[in-house]
């Protein structure tokens, strides 16, 4: 059969400048759910082509006719695209069949059949087969997750058709800890770990592909420190480091010298830690398991050993202000981040914060575009949901400076520094367009949250 794979993209992630401005900030990749599942696919003989529209256009014209199946993997931002390519290919070819999974479909299984053949529920390894070959026939197949993942193949990236600079590692599945608003953790659970061997074989494949770059893809890979130590022995041993590798980890690896010493000399210059918010009230409300203190330890640390932090911080908790919004990115200046990450707080699905505001009725906007973590979609409880917009475009206009691309570059080479003024002009670009849509495209997301009357209205008199 001929199968065709797409991670879609929503249409302002489509659009060529948004294509550029990604380049600033990091190399493009590919998902490794669609390369791993693809590559079970193609060993099986049948023919198959993964497309990531974020990274490159789809030749639909040409496919829609000759394919026969459509898998699309989607989160909860991109769930509207693969509803209307899906309703698109029923036109063009009704004798295609329709599969879909991922995050959003495993948390609402029923809206995505409704556009689909076939909704996957959970990790496909154990199922994907059976249901492209016929043996499940199910409308919601419920998948099992794979106890042993060194039985999953590595990605193939030779069936992948849209531009790819760097390598997707995933060592582990899940998280040992579960913060209210992940959604990951909650698709992929249990937490379990492939073996040092496995992973190491896979990153000797990915270097004798010819990638210079790598991300580790966990949601924490420092989860099991010891395990992390000897991964990056394997790295330092083998000469199998990459000119840059980026990974997820969290504040508490500043309490292990030799680890962060075997991160910096095994490449692994690059992290995004998860600060979130500066007060602990708020790190205790989203089950963050980390102190001030913690914090600030960790930058210290990283700091000292040449590690570029990404500073990761979420706009709206609900025992957050405006000014603890502020201390917050202003702290990610002082701590010399690399880059910021500001996320407004987004309700997912299947997340215990999207069942507490659901439950409470503060939840207003029903458009899952918007649910990208840069547009408010919900009635925060310290400030109007305008006022958080507008810190979201706050955040970054004070974090990204001249000045502070200069600093960048004195600190870790004019090759950041660089970067970094490349970050600066495109999020200044970014926030400028932001704002002129919200005021003149009655069309555009901006403009409809800025002139929603619940927008403007404080929690208590939105009566929520």
């Amino acid at each position: 059969m001929r199968i065709v794979w797409i991670i879609p993209a929503p249409f302002m992630r489509r659009m060529k400048p948004y294509r550029w401005g990604g380049k600033t900030y990091g190399k493009s990749n590919s998902i490794t759910g669609p390369l791993i599942l693809g590559g079970m696919l193609k060993k099986a003989g049948h023919q198959v082509s993964v497309y990531e529209e974020l990274n490159g256009d789809v030749p639909y014209d040409r496919l829609i006719p000759i394919t026969d199946v459509f898998c699309f993997s989607i989160m909860t931002s991109n769930a509207p695209r693969a509803y209307e390519l899906c309703d698109r290919i029923r036109k063009g070819n009704p004798k295609a069949r329709l599969i879909i999974g991922g995050i959003h479909a495993t948390a609402m299984p029923e809206e995505a059949a409704l556009h689909a053949d076939q909704v996957m529920v959970g990790e496909g390894e154990t199922a994907i087969l059976d249901v492209i070959e016929g043996r499940r026939t199910e409308k919601i197949v419920h998948c099992q997750p794979l106890e042993d993942l060194d039985q999953a193949p590595f990605p193939d990236y030779s069936i992948l058709k849209t531009p790819c600079k760097a390598a997707n590692i995933i060592t582990s599945r899940g998280c040992p800890f579960r913060c209210t608003f992940c959604s990951t953790s909650r698709m992929f659970a249990p937490y379990r770990k492939r073996s040092v061997a496995n992973v190491l074989q896979e990153i000797r494949q990915d270097k004798e592909q010819g990638f210079r770059y790598m991300n580790f893809e966990d949601d924490n890979f420092t989860a099991d420190k010891e395990r992390a130590k000897e991964i990056l022995r394997g790295i330092i041993a083998g000469h199998l480091q990459f000119d840059e590798t980026f990974f997820f980890g969290r504040t508490d690896l500043a309490k292990d010298e030799e680890l962060l010493d075997l991160l910096k000399e095994a490449h692994l210059t690059r992290v995004l830690m998860g600060i979130e918010s500066l007060n602990q009230k708020a790190l205790d409300r989203i089950h963050k398991g980390q102190s001030v203190q913690d914090i600030k330890d960790a930058a210290e640390a990283c700091r000292k050993h040449g590690i570029r932090v990404i500073a990761s911080i979420v706009l709206g908790i609900d025992d957050d202000s405006l000014s603890d919004i502020d201390k917050a990115v202003s702290f990610a200046s002082r701590i010399d981040a690399y880059q910021l990450q500001p996320a407004i707080l987004t309700p997912y699905p299947g997340t215990p914060v999207y069942q507490e505001m659901k439950d409470s009725g503060r939840i207003h906007v029903s458009d899952w575009t918007r649910y990208d973590m840069m547009s408010v979609t919900f009635q925060p409880k310290q400030m109007t949901a305008w006022q958080l917009q507008e810190a979201f475009y706050h955040a970054s206009d004070r974090f990204y400076t001249f000045r502070s691309a200069l600093r960048i570059g004195r600190l870790f080479g004019h090759r950041y520094g660089r970067q970094r003024l490349r970050m600066w002009s495109t999020m200044r670009l970014g926030t400028f367009a932001a704002r002129v849509l919200s005021r003149t495209v009655t069309k555009s997301p901006f403009y409809q949250l800025r002139h929603a009357d619940w927008a403007n209205l404080t929690y208590q008199k939105s009566g929520s």
